[in-house]
């Protein structure tokens, strides 16, 4: 949290915790988010959302969506080629986007900061901090973006959760010489691996990589696959078209996994499981880790890519910081056992891995607030990176890059190019004309070009027209949260819009 610039803990919700689950779910009168619904999941799997970051700026027909849905126990539509979840509402089947989805998420996180604070969060008093995992695209960035404006937030920056978690292990330290620090994030959905180097307040991210489908969840996922086995094995049965037993035995898994980070051994016990058919069985360490050998093996490269990318081998790393809850996982750790013990830092624990980038994310929003001492605004430096390359691709099919990957953003390139089609996207240019790429602080990218010798522009911000929200959607669904809020209103209910902001406890 950042109040009057003093950075503390996370500030704890009216029970006690630190942090909260993306989930939420609906019954016919009202909408839970948090704990409440993760509590729900068995009883109403059909109507509780989660994974809503798995969705949020991708298309319906993506390779990584189609193969999500199959696990999921909630129905998706395909809607103008977005995912969009429905569930059953008050008196009909409601819809409701990722981006409203993330809406009602991040409202109650707001709605925990202004309880502690005891005053209303608005864009005047906040700057809004909001992160995203490294590797997300620029619709993904846009999309995460729309749900800021849907919550009328405009002072609005998104911030790689890599970065935040350097920030979070650097801020406040005295470095003077240079310190070469591997930052390797693998939280409940996506894992980011950053190389920085950091050096009096100063963080440059180097290099960078990421997988959007690797997290706690997959690690969950391959239990339940194994323990389906399993069942299918002993009773001849199987459990997979029962959607309320496949929630208890995804929420059993996710304890395994967890229980298994301590212990060598665990069970589960689950009575009637389907059709008067209990399933209790035992599982060790091991067996947990043999089918997670392609994941454990997915974030080993992603480090190796990093290093590679640097030009660097792991001696001349002076630091790896683990930060997510999902380093929690011994196997995890020991992927780090070629890095001597000195370099793997404890300065992140692991009862503080998964609040680091929300402590991070403060201490970005309190950089950029307005009137932030000058101790904090000008004595540390955030230097981010480009994810992706950005090129044009030639008519022969050859592809120019005009941004490597890696490349400190923002940053402008442009080119001259010959223009065959007479179109690109929206706008219209011809013959000669200068390309330019922009990308902002937020890894958003905007193309402009202008015909040569002349002043005719046109600008367009990459893929707004592929799944991005119009400015009329976002000014409707501003109009229909608020309308929802008053019919839960009458419940003794509150829906809240949308909003994020730097003083929350952390979504997981």
């Amino acid at each position: 949290m950042i109040h009057n610039f003093i950075i503390s803990g996370n500030i704890a919700d009216s029970e006690g915790r630190r942090a909260t689950p993306s989930i939420i779910t609906f019954t016919k009168s009202k909408h839970f988010v948090g704990q409440a619904a993760k509590d729900q999941i068995a009883v109403n799997p059909r109507n509780t959302i989660f994974d809503t970051k798995r969705l949020i700026g991708r298309r319906f027909r993506d390779v990584e969506v189609q193969s999500d849905v199959r696990d999921w126990p909630f129905t998706m539509v395909d809607r103008g080629s977005s995912p969009v979840p429905e569930v059953d509402g008050r008196s009909e089947t409601k819809q409701f986007t990722p981006e409203e989805n993330s809406a009602m998420i991040l409202t109650k996180m707001r709605k925990i900061a202004e309880t502690h604070l005891g005053q209303t969060i608005t864009n005047a008093n906040a700057v809004t901090v909001m992160t995203v995992p490294a590797y997300f695209n620029d619709s993904q960035r846009q999309a995460t973006k729309d749900a800021g404006l849907i919550a009328e937030l405009n002072n609005l920056r998104v911030l790689n959760e890599a970065s935040a978690a350097a920030l979070a292990y650097g801020f406040g330290k005295q470095i003077e010489e240079e310190r070469d620090v591997l930052v390797f994030d693998l939280g409940g959905g996506t894992c980011d691996v950053s190389l920085l180097e950091i050096q009096n307040g100063t963080f440059q991210v180097m290099t960078t990589a990421g997988d959007t489908h690797l997290g706690g969840g997959d690690f969950d996922q391959c239990l339940v696959r194994h323990f389906l086995s399993e069942f299918e094995r002993k009773h001849k049965r199987t459990i997979k078209a029962n959607s309320q037993a496949l929630c208890r035995l995804r929420s059993a898994c996710e304890q395994v996994k967890c229980t298994l980070s301590s212990q060598t051994k665990t069970s589960v016990q689950l009575e009637s499981l389907v059709e008067g058919i209990d399933f209790n069985i035992s599982i060790t360490r091991e067996e947990f880790e043999s089918p997670c050998k392609n994941l454990f093996s997915k974030a080993e490269c992603l480090v190796e890519q990093v290093l590679k990318d640097a030009k660097m081998d792991k001696s001349s790393v002076d630091e790896v910081v683990l930060v997510g809850g999902s380093t929690r996982i011994p196997k995890v750790r020991e992927l780090f056992r070629s890095f001597s013990q000195e370099q793997v830092t404890r300065s992140v624990g692991p009862d503080e891995a998964d609040k680091a980038v929300a402590y991070g994310a403060s201490v970005q929003a309190a950089i950029l607030q307005p009137d932030a001492p000058s101790n904090i605004s000008q004595n540390v430096l955030l230097l981010d990176v480009a994810p992706f390359s950005v090129g044009i691709e030639a008519a022969n099919g050859a592809v120019a890059t005009l941004i490597k990957r890696n490349t400190i953003i923002p940053t402008r390139k442009s080119t001259m190019f010959t223009v065959h089609s007479n179109k690109i996207s929206v706008f219209e240019v011809h013959g000669k004309s200068w390309i330019t790429f922009d990308i902002d602080a937020n890894g958003i990218m905007t193309l402009s070009a202008t015909e040569a010798g002349s002043s005719k522009t046109g600008t367009m911000t990459i893929f707004s027209d592929k799944g991005r929200l119009a400015s009329e959607e976002i000014d409707r669904m501003l109009r229909e949260a608020t309308d929802y809020q008053e019919a839960e209103g009458q419940n003794d209910h509150i829906l809240t819009k949308i909003s994020a902001l730097p003083f929350t406890n952390s979504a997981k």
